[in-house]
């Protein structure tokens, strides 16, 4: 096969024509880094190798740009470039690149992501797990990070500090009391503490 042509495209890739025609895009670097030129010849595995290198690079770079703006579970990585810029395979091995760096590191994401859901959102034991798992945390991580936060007195500020500021008629009114028992349910808490909140409140304002 005849490399006829590599012409630039948008988003740093250029497109490559193999015997005249339109073939391939791979990133830019990898190109140049290939050394190739029009006129020359390559066969299947040389093409297949130089696209697993794009694979490669592109992944690797993605990887780079999420991590500047953001920190992310490695899970969580993964899927995104697997999703906007690589195969699964390449995403998979730059997120195990990522981690060998120290860029990337599940318990430190987790203790952080966790302590804005239990102070910042307020959200209660259940949703945060159901947050953490769906960011790929480890259970034994989740456990023990719930472990960390159970503590009652803490669980019964949140759920009275949301009452206050969402539903603050929730106790002079059924319906509001419907819909905030339903919100605090969403968030996270059980039956149990919600009604232990709302019977500590209303216990308040007799």
């Amino acid at each position: 096969m005849e490399l006829t042509a590599a012409e630039p495209r948008r988003r740093h890739l250029t497109q490559l024509y193999i015997d005249g025609e339109p073939a391939v895009k791979i990133d830019t670097e990898t190109f140049l880094r290939s050394g190739l030129r029009p006129g020359d010849e390559l066969d299947d595995e040389e093409l297949h190798e130089l696209l697993q290198a794009s694979d490669a690079h592109r992944a690797k770079e993605k990887a780079l740009y999420l991590l500047e703006h953001r920190s992310h579970s490695k899970k969580e990585l993964t899927e995104k470039i697997a999703r906007t810029a690589a195969s699964r395979e390449a995403a998979q091995a730059a997120a195990d690149r990522m981690e060998e760096l120290g860029l990337l590191n599940d318990e430190d994401y987790a203790r952080r992501y966790a302590r804005e859901l239990f102070t910042r959102k307020r959200y209660g034991p259940m949703r945060v797990k159901q947050e953490l798992k769906i960011k790929g945390i480890a259970p034994e991580l989740i456990d023990e990070l719930l472990a960390e936060y159970q503590d009652e007195d803490a669980t019964l500020e949140n759920m009275r500090a949301l009452l206050q500021k969402k539903y603050p008629g929730w106790a002079d009114d059924e319906k509001d009391r419907r819909r905030a028992f339903a919100a605090l349910q969403r968030l996270g808490y059980s039956y149990s503490d919600i009604r232990r909140a709302m019977e500590a409140d209303e216990y308040d304002y007799d």
